[in-house]
């Protein structure tokens, strides 16, 4: 099932998430607006994402992921090709709109939620699996649909992605994807944080939100960000490509070295290394220094995602929790890169890296926090 679902995320990956890098230049030109039109599109297809994910989520926990993920792709496919016949942006907009809705029921946070639903509180090792294989999501979507939209055609390429997911994903998920079993009861947490769910939550949901707004704002201006420190162009390029492999070589070593640590270790050092990699950046270190540390940040958040709300909560409502999760963090994402593009317009950029580098900060002390409240919930059941 990890092999399974980690292909399918990669392919659900490289076909939604990572199409306006390659596809909305040549679909500008096309439609004859900017680029910055369309990639609104992709914002509203994340505002949807937010909104549908604890739908998406209650659903998983009453019946299990399998149906969730198989539609998924026919959703995602009849938004993809709704955006390959667009004639004008009103309809490109609609068309991302689908894909939102495809993208809330077939990428991490339902992935996270099935395996969870089928194997409850040993989810960990095939979460971290799953994580290992959609790292190369990237590695594998940038580089086809720049081909693709090269030598057939923006338009045939999404069409081919539409294809790829009714042709290859449907058919990998119904035959290898099981069934969960009828929804237990829905029972109180069970989780280390039984004693103080709410207070827990709410730390949880505000480190998810704040990294997921730095993660949408680096990947969306990173070669921006590292011309405006100082690295001329091909420099900038060479060490944003390090992202990927960072993310990668941070889950393999998770994958052998990490499945008998606490996820709150591994999610503090991930905490960690985003505010060391920004404060490298404003050091005047070279850029690889803040794209690789960065790298290995996210690649463990992204395992965080999965595993904490797993370990702090048990369980028991699992799905629904990461859908709700999901929520603020998504419709972070889809805001944080405009109100950045204007700060990087009317301020220096190393006042931009300052900004990053508080919010991280702060993000990291609502780990700490949470570490301290969860460990103080246990002390308080085991005492009793």
């Amino acid at each position: 099932m990890t092999v399974a679902i980690g292909f399918t995320q990669t392919l659900a990956w490289a076909t939604t998430f990572y199409v306006p890098a390659t596809m909305v230049g040549p679909a500008a030109v096309d439609l004859g607006v900017s680029s910055t039109v369309l990639i609104g599109g992709f914002s509203l297809a994340l505002l949807v994402t937010g909104l549908m994910s604890p739908l998406v989520g209650r659903r998983i926990d009453r019946v299990g992921g399998r149906g969730v993920l198989a539609l998924s792709t026919v959703v995602t496919a009849c938004g993809l090709l709704l955006m390959a016949a667009v004639p004008h942006v009103v309809a490109w907009y609609a068309a991302w709109m689908v894909v939102g809705v495809g993208m809330a029921m077939g990428l991490y946070d339902a992935a996270f939620g099935t395996v969870g639903r089928l194997m409850g509180a040993s989810a960990r090792g095939c979460i971290v699996g799953v994580t290992l294989m959609a790292g190369f999501a990237s590695t594998i979507g940038w580089p086809a649909g720049t081909w693709l939209a090269l030598h057939v055609g923006w338009r045939a390429a999404v069409c081919g992605y539409a294809v790829l997911q009714v042709g290859v994903l449907l058919p990998v998920i119904l035959m290898f994807v099981p069934v969960a079993e009828p929804a237990a009861p829905v029972a109180k947490t069970d989780g280390p944080a039984t004693e103080s769910a709410p207070r827990a939550f709410l730390l949880l949901a505000t480190y998810f939100t704040l990294r997921s707004a730095i993660n949408a704002v680096i990947m969306v201006h990173a070669l921006t960000i590292l011309g405006g420190m100082g690295s001329g162009a091909a420099a900038a390029v060479g060490a944003a490509a390090l992202i990927g492999p960072a993310q990668v070589g941070s889950r393999v070593v998770d994958w052998f070295f990490g499945r008998g640590l606490n996820p709150m270790v591994t999610g503090v050092v991930s905490a960690v290394l985003l505010p060391v990699a920004a404060a490298a950046l404003l050091a005047g270190l070279p850029a690889a220094a803040f794209t690789v540390l960065y790298g290995l940040s996210n690649g463990i958040l992204t395992i965080s995602r999965g595993t904490l709300p797993l370990y702090v909560f048990g369980p028991a409502g699992y799905a629904t929790r990461i859908g709700r999760l999901a929520l603020p963090a998504l419709l972070a994402s889809a805001v944080a890169p405009t109100l950045v593009a204007s700060m990087m317009a009317a301020w220096p950029m190393a006042w931009v890296i300052a900004v990053v580098e508080v919010i991280s900060v702060l993000a990291l002390l609502c780990l700490i926090v949470l570490s301290v409240v969860t460990k103080k919930s246990m002390c308080a059941t085991s005492g009793r």
